[in-house]
């Protein structure tokens, strides 16, 4: 089947480096219970940290031991320098993938599927530099290990997002061409197997971080220091907003507000400041020291190019005059324009806390987005790296509707089931979570799954599934939808029998119509069927999606002001 692109979404920037600098909490000492005793004791306490651990991994216990084998004696009894080396480990790997790719460029000049792999995958492991680098200044910036606890979620988050740059980068290629496959292998073997291994070791980790604390005996003593920036609090006013969110902000954002004040204006007549959206995009100030929301009102008309909003525009608030009168949209497919399917989208956006409101995106992707009455009218949503959320939107697609590897949580929006090929059947979700450490799954919350008017007459002849396991790990929950009789009564169709060797999390909660019933479901092990509350809650905005400073997704969404049920959406 022709795919005239994707929805990528991923994310490169954490929100809580943009929502706040400076934040400061107090020092915290941690100090070991034994007192050094000279090189031996040194050599002692590093095999007992390493030991401790590495016993907190899930596989890969050698390869643990071998990365950790890299502190230094001055730091032996530092766990936040166990943790560096690990992280430094992943980082020489993605380089050294990024130096492979260079010197393969200068010899596939003449091939240009080649070439576009080696670009697409050179894009991808410089966003894995960056979450790694995202990973790095909060370890650093934190006085301790015990003062890295609340930002585990966004620890775990960018470690997640390599891991899926990863597979980003090794799925570009294609086995049937044999200049492709030759690379592809080089770099699993030389570099990219490694990085996926030691980003597993490393996620488990930071997951474990508060047993491996206790195992090593470490006392915690708090010291409060003075602040030279800006401290965050947790609390938030009547509106919802943090007590430090500014004035301006407030009027921006607030949802009684009819009409935003926009930067610049986009119209096709001339009317504004730039006739093409990536021309306004590219009108956003480059000075470092520019942290405003960037306002972008795009007029209603149908532009036809292909835009990129680059990664360091952050905050640009994108708008439009409805989804059925502002649209962008573009023609290129990887059949006609013989491109890689990731070349083939019109919108990318790669910068952080970007939000579009009231516009319709066909043939398109983004980066670290929020959606908000947005219809994005494609074959497949992917969801690449990093938090997502989409409200209020129309989604069309057909099979592995919506997949990848990021924390998504798709809510209150209408999900359109497009005609198949005739030897093809649906599939709504198809996580690629590989590592249950992995803070990524795909969630549908209220959604309607409604058939698209060619597919209609022909619903109960084309076996429709809620979704498949996609990779071993699969991480799937559709919860408080409506689910009609044209879904298939098995719910989960199989996928090179993932379903039956992995740890998958498939389940469905709160879920009505004929087809909610789990009556004559599959029987693979991973299948959870219908959940209790508690179990649900963890799926839910406030808990699948938390992060920041405070651990909260709330107060981040607030901050891109879009709407949201943090819980369940029904009592």
């Amino acid at each position: 089947m022709e795919k005239k692109g994707k929805i990528i979404v991923s994310v490169v920037v954490s929100l809580s480096l943009i929502l706040v600098a400076g934040v400061a909490t107090g020092i915290i000492v941690a100090v070991n219970n034994k007192k050094s005793n000279g090189a031996d004791e040194v050599q002692n306490t590093k095999e007992r940290f390493t030991s401790l651990i590495c016993r907190n991994t899930q596989e890969n216990q050698n390869l643990c031991r071998e990365v950790l084998s890299q502190v230094d004696g001055s730091s032996s009894s530092d766990l936040k320098a166990y943790i560096d080396a690990a992280v430094n480990d992943i980082r020489d790997g993605v380089t050294t993938a990024l130096k492979m790719m260079m010197t393969e460029e200068e010899f596939s000049k003449d091939d240009n599927g080649i070439k576009m792999a080696i670009d697409g995958c050179k894009e991808v492991m410089e966003s894995a530099l960056s979450s790694l680098d995202l990973f790095s200044n909060v370890l650093r910036s934190n006085h301790d290990i015990n003062s890295l606890q609340p930002q585990i979620p966004d620890l775990k988050n960018w470690l997640s997002a390599v891991i899926s740059y990863q597979q980003s980068c090794i799925n570009i290629f294609e086995d049937q061409n044999k200049g492709e496959r030759k690379i592809k292998e080089q770099l699993q073997s030389l570099s990219l197997d490694r990085v996926e291994k030691v980003s597993i070791i490393t996620l488990d980790i930071v997951t474990g971080l508060a047993k491996i604390i206790e195992d090593l005996g470490l006392h915690v003593e708090m010291k409060p220091i003075a602040s030279s920036g800006r401290v965050l609090r947790e609390e938030v006013d009547n509106e919802g907003f943090p007590d430090w969110f500014s004035s301006s902000d407030r009027k921006l954002l607030a949802k009684d507000v009819k009409f935003h004040v926009p930067n610049v204006v986009v119209a096709k007549d001339g009317s504004g400041n730039f006739r093409t959206v990536q021309d306004a995009i590219n009108s956003y100030p480059k000075a470092k020291s520019f942290q405003e929301r960037y306002i972008i009102y795009v007029k209603a008309g149908i532009y036809k190019e292909n835009c990129t909003v680059p990664s360091y525009a952050m905050n640009i608030f994108m708008y439009g005059d409805g989804p059925t009168k502002t649209i962008i949209t573009a023609s290129m497919s990887n059949v006609t324009h013989n491109l890689k399917a990731m070349f083939t989208a019109t919108f990318v956006n790669k910068a952080g806390m970007f939000l579009a409101k009231d516009m319709r995106f066909e043939n398109a992707a983004g980066d670290f987005s929020a959606f908000y009455n947005c219809h994005i009218h494609d074959y497949q949503l992917y969801v690449q790296a990093n938090r997502q959320f989409y409200r209020n939107c129309e989604i069309t697609g057909t099979v592995d509707f919506i997949f990848g590897t990021s924390p998504a949580v798709i809510q209150r929006s209408k999900l359109i089931v497009r005609m198949p090929l005739p030897t093809q059947f649906i599939v709504l979700v198809a996580d690629d979570t590989v590592e249950r450490n992995m803070t990524t799954g795909i969630v549908i919350q209220e959604c309607q799954i409604v058939p698209d008017s060619m597919f209609d007459s022909v619903k109960y002849q084309i076996k429709t599934y809620l979704g498949r396991p996609w990779k071993e790990g699969s991480r799937a929950v559709i919860m408080e939808s409506y689910l009609s009789d044209w879904i298939n009564p098995e719910g989960w169709a199989p996928h090179a029998g993932n379903e039956i060797k992995g740890f998958l999390d498939i389940c469905e909660y709160g879920n009505t119509g004929p087809a909610a019933s789990v009556y004559g479901r599959i029987k693979w092990k991973g299948y959870r069927g219908i959940i209790t509350k508690n179990e649900a809650m963890r799926f839910t905005v406030a808990e699948f999606l938390k992060g920041g400073p405070n651990n909260n997704a709330d107060q981040w969404l607030n901050a891109l002001g879009v709407p949201f049920e943090s819980g369940f959406v029904r009592p």
